[in-house]
């Protein structure tokens, strides 16, 4: 879904790949053993990237492109094992919400 998006944006289909990656969390030397090129090359990519995407930086292309990325959601609850409850109030762990941003204490979590 993102690469099409990049696309649509006017990105070839390897900066659209590298964006991806970037936008992942990888740093250029892991996008370029991924890719099988150079360091180089990637960061010629990115400039490129953030031409056309209008953007000044790494942190600039990665927060447009998070609206765009799809996250797989585990069944088993989080890595760290730790099940969020429900906003129904009975206290059952059955379903999992996502855990609020920012620094605010996560109200009604029986550990």
């Amino acid at each position: 879904m993102l690469r099409d998006v990049l696309i649509q944006k006017g990105l070839s289909n390897r900066e659209a790949e590298v964006a991806e990656l970037v936008s992942k969390g990888l740093s250029n030397k892991e996008v370029a053993n991924q890719l099988f090129v150079t360091e180089k090359t990637v960061k010629f990519h990115l400039t490129n990237i953030y031409k056309k995407m209008n953007v000044k930086s790494r942190a600039q292309l990665i927060v447009w492109c998070l609206p765009h990325m799809s996250f797989v959601e585990s069944t088993g609850g989080n890595q760290a094992g730790i099940q969020m409850p429900t906003g129904s109030g009975t206290g059952t762990t059955s379903e999992i919400d996502t855990i609020p941003a920012g620094h605010s204490p996560i109200v009604g979590y029986k550990g």
